[in-house]
């Protein structure tokens, strides 16, 4: 640590941003999930934590709103492979199932059903790790960020936070609703996130989504008339700015629907696709990186505790940086606004 110079370039050592810091010593813990078996569009979200790793270490160590960010004990849970090989045997048996059925096969036909089945239980096991994971360091007073990976993901680390304080709103920024039932026959879907959260976590007692414009008439039946989802779609959004409304009001009305203890929830393609062309299933419209830093600011100042986070959906280009440049460094701001918000 006395070594350290946080001026200088980036090294890499294992560190999301090259920090120095232990594990074992962090305040703020990122758990990176590399699992993309049920992505229903393109594949490569399994591969977004380790190319935010690496352009981690571009990311400046300085920053407006925590002038020493660097500072900021940030730790990496070392990942032993495990689960992304996992995650390579299952995204082979999925896409078999999702080929079946765009050939026209039924969902409900017994070879489909028994692809689905094995990726079912192979996603078991993955939020199995993420609660398990999540849950440890939780209890020993750490905040922690899931790094996927596709948005199933976080569904552990929802119910780990749910569990811990009794009660969580969730701020979910997304191009899409994730409120879809067993989409494709895969019950952990990365499409069917929301919906897992609403029925099957019961300390879940809202959700707030923000961006989102790309939904079906069923999702947008939930959206309509269950009491426990607010929605500030792209669109609307979109109508009132252009009438004159501010991004900061818009903000308060997105702020004012989340209870005291909030946990967020990034899907990145929440984002314009400016920002991140190769993710899974881009979508057109969507918020700047701008007026989501300043959402997450706002957020952190409001009196509420940001009790954990994700940040999903990441995917590297095969031509340059750019998602995963993105990726980092809203990564970051992730990082100073939870910091920010423990010193409230």
């Amino acid at each position: 640590m006395k070594d350290f110079d946080p001026n200088d370039i980036g090294m890499p050592n294992g560190n999301y941003f090259g920090l120095p810091y232990d594990l074992k010593d962090s305040e703020i813990v990122i758990v990176p999930v590399k699992w993309d078996a049920t992505t229903s569009y393109a594949d490569g979200t399994s591969k977004g934590p380790d190319a935010m790793l690496d352009a981690s270490l571009q990311v400046d160590l300085f920053d407006l709103a925590y002038p020493e960010a660097w500072k900021i004990k940030i730790g990496t849970v070392k990942d032993d492979g495990g689960l992304y090989k996992a995650n390579k045997k299952y995204r082979k048996i999925a896409k078999q199932a999702i080929a079946m059925l765009s050939e026209g096969a039924s969902v409900n036909s017994p070879e489909v059903m028994e692809k689905c089945r094995k990726v079912n239980e192979a996603s078991e096991m993955m939020n199995g790790y993420v609660y398990d994971t999540v849950k440890g360091f939780a209890e020993q007073g750490r905040f922690v960020i899931v790094l996927g990976g596709e948005h199933s993901a976080p569904f552990g680390a929802i119910r780990a936070m749910a569990e811990k304080y009794g009660s969580i709103g969730i701020l979910h920024i997304d191009a899409h609703a994730d409120l879809r039932k067993s989409y494709e026959g895969f019950e952990y879907s990365h499409a069917s996130i929301m919906y897992n959260a609403l029925e099957k976590i019961a300390g879940v007692s809202s959700i707030t989504q923000v961006a989102i414009r790309d939904f079906c008439s069923e999702e947008y039946e939930i959206i309509r008339n269950n009491p426990k989802v607010k929605a500030f779609p792209n669109s609307d959004m979109c109508k009132s700015q252009f009438e004159g409304m501010t991004w900061a009001s818009i903000c308060d009305s997105i702020i004012e629907t989340l209870p005291e203890n909030v946990y967020i929830s990034f899907d990145i393609d929440g984002l314009s696709p400016e920002y991140c062309p190769a993710t899974g299933t881009p979508v057109p419209g969507g918020i700047s990186f701008d007026k989501a830093d300043y959402l997450l600011r706002k957020l952190a100042h409001s009196g509420r505790r940001i009790v954990g986070a994700d940040l999903c959906e990441v995917a590297p280009s095969c031509s340059d940086e750019w998602d995963a440049n993105v990726g980092a460094r809203m990564l970051f701001k992730l990082c100073i606004y939870a910091k920010l918000n423990m010193e409230k």
